[in-house]
């Protein structure tokens, strides 16, 4: 079981050091995170940006010379360009969002020739380590997908499970959250995809996991609350996955963790060719030190 970061990162440190591909680099609070992540010896990087700037930068932030190339661009566009064709070209393992606009590094990851398309949609998957909670806790989608069908929820759903796979947690709990846990046929649309993916989870359709739904969130991560409503089943009160049934859902879950349950965070991007670390400016530097932490822990 996968109870906290600190065990994802004893693990990490078994490993050979990865490299972080960054695009549009010159961002102090993204090269605090690399340093924390040099520091424990899990990662170099190749930078991409203003090297004049960059490599100032670097030298005040007393950034170890040898674990950071510094690569010039002209502008974000170049640089997020860059920094993909740096991991497709296996320079590097992971791409990292620096001060580019998501926009222009989503561009580079999807371009049909140079990119790194993978086998299905892109999704956002947050990792969460509470207080109240057992083990870490995988949610999506939170920021990348606003209403998803039911076969947008199947790509999530399997993005979520073969990253969990990559993290250790050979036979991941999901749970898909609605807001009932009865199938509501008509009125609650929510409820009918959640059966749906139950189902063919059973039928191997949706492989390497245990999918349950709908579950309301108390049944997700409550066994008191199972027991009291005497539902059976494997996945309530210990949920590895918790899939969401659209962007608003979502991401009020995962800011409400952070902000109210002091939770640790990463967050990252999956379903491309390789991990991307997409983190908001608002996120803490320990929250990007995780993110780029699990984006390697997940990386080939």
């Amino acid at each position: 079981m996968l109870t906290s970061f600190d065990i994802l990162l004893k693990d990490l440190k078994k490993s050979s050091q990865k490299t972080i591909a960054l695009a549009w680099g010159h961002f102090e609070e993204t090269l605090l995170a690399i340093k924390k992540a040099q520091s424990e010896g899990i990662a170099r990087a190749i930078i991409f940006g203003n090297a004049n700037q960059g490599k100032k930068l670097i030298e005040e932030l007393g950034m170890d010379a040898n674990l950071n190339d510094f690569l010039d661009a002209k502008d974000e566009k170049e640089a997020a360009k860059m920094a993909v064709m740096a991991v497709k070209n296996g320079d590097a393992d992971i791409v990292m969002k620096g001060l580019c606009s998501t926009s222009s590094l989503l561009k580079a990851v999807l371009n049909k020739n140079d990119g790194l398309r993978g086998k299905s949609v892109l999704s956002h998957i947050g990792i969460f380590e509470v207080a109240s909670y057992h083990k870490l806790l995988i949610m999506t989608d939170p920021a990348m997908n606003i209403a998803p069908d039911l076969n947008d929820k199947i790509g999530i759903l399997e993005n979520a499970v073969d990253a969990a796979h990559m993290m250790g947690i050979e036979l991941p709990k999901v749970a898909v959250i609605t807001a009932v846990e009865n199938v509501n046929p008509g009125k609650m649309p929510a409820t009918e995809d959640a059966a749906l993916l139950t189902i063919m989870n059973k039928r191997n359709q949706i492989k390497g996991c245990i999918v349950d739904g709908p579950l309301a969130l108390d049944l997700a991560f409550s066994k008191e609350a199972c027991e009291i409503k005497g539902l059976k089943t494997e996945v309530g009160g210990d949920c590895d996955i918790a899939v969401f049934p659209n962007i608003e859902a979502g991401n009020v879950f995962y800011k409400s963790l952070t902000k109210f349950a002091n939770a640790r965070s990463a967050g990252i991007i999956v379903g491309a060719s390789a991990p991307i670390v997409l983190t908001s400016r608002a996120d803490t530097e320990d929250s990007k030190f995780l993110s780029i932490a699990v984006a390697l822990k997940i990386s080939a």
